[in-house]
């Protein structure tokens, strides 16, 4: 083999090599990404099945439900249009209550509900995650919408 073809080799095995690194690093990160979806949307069915995805909204008033002998509990969040049942086991955030925004991460259920592998509450009373007051902004203003051509 002479010089230019040895030049090749190395050139085209670069090449190669940077297209591989590429393809394993996109991969990697689309199985990673978690989307945020609002209950309208689960609801609607826009909500990925075999991925993980986050939920937000607010804490249904009255939906709170916990297992008496384990740290299980149930609740439903609303974007004030439609509702997702959530499951998750373990201990809640200090500033999980009804009626407080919330984000779930974890994976959609074939009943339609998520089951739940952390979930994050506001932090003080004037924050709500960006995504969630979209979702309510959105959904309220569907919902006016809606009246008026009722």
């Amino acid at each position: 083999m002479n010089k230019r073809s040895k030049r090749k080799v190395l050139i085209l095995a670069i090449v190669f090599g940077v297209a591989l690194a590429a393809v394993l690093g996109l991969t990697a990160i689309q199985e990673n990404l978690q989307y945020f979806y609002t209950p309208t949307e689960v609801k609607a069915g826009k909500a990925p099945d075999n991925h993980s995805i986050r939920v937000g909204g607010l804490v249904v008033d009255g939906s709170v439900q916990r297992a008496p002998d384990s740290l299980e509990v149930r609740f439903d969040v609303t974007d004030n249009s439609e509702s997702v049942t959530i499951e998750y086991t373990g201990i809640l955030p200090d500033l999980f209550r009804e009626g407080q925004g919330i984000i779930a991460f974890g994976h959609l259920q074939a009943e339609g509900h998520l089951l739940a592998q952390e979930v994050l509450a506001k932090h003080d009373e004037n924050y709500m995650p960006p995504e969630v007051a979209a979702a309510l902004e959105a959904a309220e203003k569907a919902a006016k919408e809606k009246a008026v051509q009722q």
